[in-house]
């Protein structure tokens, strides 16, 4: 992983939290906030400065765009969600661009696990323990936030214990 050990230490106790409350929220009500979303950002605004050399933090910016741009054209076509796009693009920064076919992998196994884990868990007895999430109730369409924030708070753990 090219993402500092460093790096991924200072972002993961204010990260991994938000982590959770986006596929929290997203399960309970199929909706990633925009408050989550300007926190997560304003994280990599502040801890970035910290965390990352200046010019890798500058270069997190030109990702942020290049996500929400290609993220824009992706929700117009109807491919994903507005708060997928947002959440993604915010995350960017974070994500080292020597990490992407590495993040690309685990995210793929990550939505797989989250499909499924979703999907056994609504027609199982788990489901009473939250009767009322949206989730259960949208057909076809997945919460992503629990495969966005759980492929994000892997890749800080993996970067943690893997990072250069």
């Amino acid at each position: 992983m090219t993402l500092p050990a460093s790096a991924a230490l200072w972002f993961a106790p204010f990260v991994l939290p938000l982590c959770f409350y986006v596929a929290w929220t997203d399960m309970s009500r199929m909706r990633i906030t925009n408050h989550s979303v300007l926190v997560l950002l304003l994280i990599y605004v502040l801890v970035g400065l910290i965390a990352f050399p200046l010019d890798v933090y500058l270069w997190g910016f030109l990702n942020f765009a290049v996500v929400l741009f290609v993220g824009i054209a992706l929700n117009a076509g109807g491919a994903v969600g507005a708060g997928d796009v947002k959440f993604a693009a915010a995350a960017a920064p974070i994500i080292q661009l020597g990490d992407l076919r590495f993040l690309m992998a685990l995210f793929a196994a990550n939505l797989l696990a989250a499909v499924v884990g979703h999907r056994l868990a609504k027609v199982s007895p788990l489901r009473r323990m939250a009767p009322d999430w949206e989730s259960w109730k949208t057909g076809s369409r997945f919460p992503m936030g629990l495969a966005l924030g759980g492929t994000l708070s892997l890749y800080l753990g993996l970067g943690i214990f893997f990072g250069k």
